[in-house]
């Protein structure tokens, strides 16, 4: 029992000394590696914003994100998007505010910009980021045509993106807004 205390007391005084010893004393860190240039952060900075803010250059339609998502989704997300090993993008029969709520791009999803954005950043799951601006927006437009959110003649750029209105755009709390308002 007094090895134990001994060693927890020296623990302790360990744990003491070495919180006033780096006080004030800035870590380094590994020195691995080499600190990002302004230009790969600013290449790396593809943040879509639900008002429109970032969306780039680019379109597609409906037809051509059809063969985006046979040749890179189906895999996982099934045919249709009803599914596989990965969740179901599409087909829900039941709302957000049912017995049983089904979460897709349909039901769940508040922007279309919210979904181009999630898309292009981290999809495929084996290469993320390797879509072209193109073909984002070609798949984005599938998978809302999948979810009867847009017609099959779609076009989807970044002007028709900001018309889409999602079925679950009011379904969401402003949680900023909100706390604006309690500043005034």
């Amino acid at each position: 029992m007094t090895k134990i205390l001994a060693i927890l007391a020296l623990m302790l005084i360990g744990s003491v000394y070495a919180t006033d010893h780096q006080k004030g004393v800035i870590q380094e860190g590994p020195n691995l590696g080499q600190p990002a240039t302004p230009e790969e952060v600013a290449a790396l900075s593809i943040n879509v914003f639900p008002d429109g803010r970032g969306l780039p250059e680019g379109s597609g339609s409906v037809t051509q994100g059809a063969k985006i998502y046979q040749s890179n989704c189906i895999a996982c997300h099934g045919v249709g998007g009803l599914g596989g090993s990965a969740e179901p993008l599409a087909g829900a029969e039941m709302s957000l505010t049912s017995e049983w709520p089904e979460k897709t791009i349909g039901t769940l999803w508040p922007h279309a910009t919210t979904l181009f954005d999630f898309t292009r950043r981290s999809m495929p799951m084996t290469a993320p980021g390797s879509l072209s601006n193109d073909e984002t927006y070609a798949l984005t437009a599938y998978l809302l045509y999948l979810n009867n959110i847009v017609a099959e003649d779609l076009v989807l750029n970044k002007e028709t993106i900001m018309q889409v209105k999602m079925p679950n755009a009011d379904g969401f709390i402003n949680i900023y807004e909100q706390e604006k308002q309690k500043g005034k």
